[in-house]
């Protein structure tokens, strides 16, 4: 008999950035979910910084604005699971005895201090057994958790102004990987690679969980401030360069400039500038990848997969920067591993092309996020 009074309550993810407030609700229809609704607004420079709260009531105000211009149906609920930034969190995946799980509580605790770069008295700490996929070893993983609570404080009071109830918070990473990866499983690492317009996200997933991640200060805006400068034109033409043509071939682009009364034409034909300014600065990027690879391949532990399963052969990539043309195929390249844009539909919708436009597809690109905090909010614990 199903116990009603215990049931979790319906939750929307609130995805919290240096640059944005994003809102988003999912709701059931039939075997797949459906966008209940949707808001964004864009946060000035100076409200967050590096994922830490400088002007709180300025950041009450815009959930509050956020959440007055939802768009789709009206929230009926106040509970929210609510993003922490990556830079200002802490996980690792460690190695334990395999114990009972009330034991297995207690020494997580004595052994988590080893691995945890904040004291744990300063913190909120978290943890979970990874269930294995192959299960022939003495040992468990268990995927811990760290956040300062200083931190943690003031998202949870900025939260709770603007009239919410946080019901859980969770480190982005987290939230990506349940956008992205089908099912939360895989029989070989998977390589998520978050390209926004302020940093870019590395996520090692593999089996049923994280095991590695990184946060890189390369991001898309500086690609696009890259490409305005080499070209000698604004970040709002190359902006529109980047993801109208980016890395493809054949590039032929004409565009106005309004300059006093009159408007400027220039055309630009030299594809291989293009794509020795976008190469030169991506190099930078691919450069940090391979070290973020190296590392994982020389400290990993045991994952408990199949054999000849332990090598990463695919790379997702979500973010704004996902859309640059060509962006896949060249990573693929530059890797040596099977590169593809990610699907952040693929725990929502099992057909997305059907119902959602090919513009908003695009876009959803850089909804990854909130789109994995919706679906915590909607799956049962």
């Amino acid at each position: 008999m199903r116990d009603f009074l215990t049931l979790k309550p319906t939750a929307f993810g609130l995805d919290i950035s240096d640059s944005s407030v994003k809102i988003a609700k999912l709701k059931r229809r039939g075997k797949d979910f459906d966008l209940a609704c949707f808001g964004e607004e864009l946060i000035p420079k100076g409200i967050i910084e590096d994922g830490e709260i400088k002007d709180e009531q300025a950041l009450v105000t815009i959930i509050k604005k956020t959440l007055a211009k939802v768009k789709g149906e009206k929230l009926k609920t106040r509970e929210v699971i609510v993003s922490l930034p990556d830079e200002k969190t802490f996980l690792r995946v460690i190695q334990m005895p395999k114990m009972a799980p009330e034991e297995l509580a207690k020494a997580i605790l004595f052994e988590a201090e080893n691995h945890i770069p904040i004291p744990l008295k300063d913190s909120y700490f978290d943890f979970e057994a990874v269930d294995p996929i192959v299960d022939h070893l003495d040992h468990c993983d268990v995927l811990i958790v760290a956040a300062p609570q200083n931190i943690v404080n003031s998202y949870i009071r900025a939260i709770k102004l603007a009239g919410l109830n946080p019901y859980a918070l969770e480190i982005e990473s987290l939230s990506i990987s349940r956008a992205l990866i089908k099912n939360l499983i895989t029989v070989n690492p998977v390589l998520l690679i978050d390209f926004g317009a302020t940093r870019t996200a590395l996520i090692v997933f593999s089996g049923r969980s994280i095991r590695f991640t990184s946060l890189l200060s390369f991001a898309s805006e500086k690609l696009t401030q890259d490409l305005a400068s080499g070209l000698e034109i604004n970040t709002i033409e190359a902006e529109k360069i980047k993801t109208d043509y980016g890395l493809e071939s054949k590039i032929k682009v004409q565009f106005q400039e309004k300059t006093g009364d009159f408007n400027l034409e220039k055309e630009i034909t030299e594809n291989e500038k293009i794509l020795n300014v976008l190469d030169s600065s991506l190099s930078q990027l691919v450069s940090e990848i391979k070290n973020f690879l190296d590392f994982y391949y020389s400290h990993r532990n045991h994952e408990h997969l199949p054999p000849t399963r332990n090598e990463i052969k695919k790379i997702l990539i979500s973010g704004d920067g996902a859309n640059l043309k060509g962006f896949d195929h060249y990573l693929a390249k530059k890797l040596g591993i099977s590169t593809i844009t990610g699907n952040p539909w693929t725990n929502i919708l099992s057909e997305p092309q059907d119902r959602i436009s090919e513009e908003y597809l695009k876009r959803s690109l850089s909804h990854a996020k909130i789109f994995g905090l919706a679906l915590r909010g909607a799956l049962p614990e």
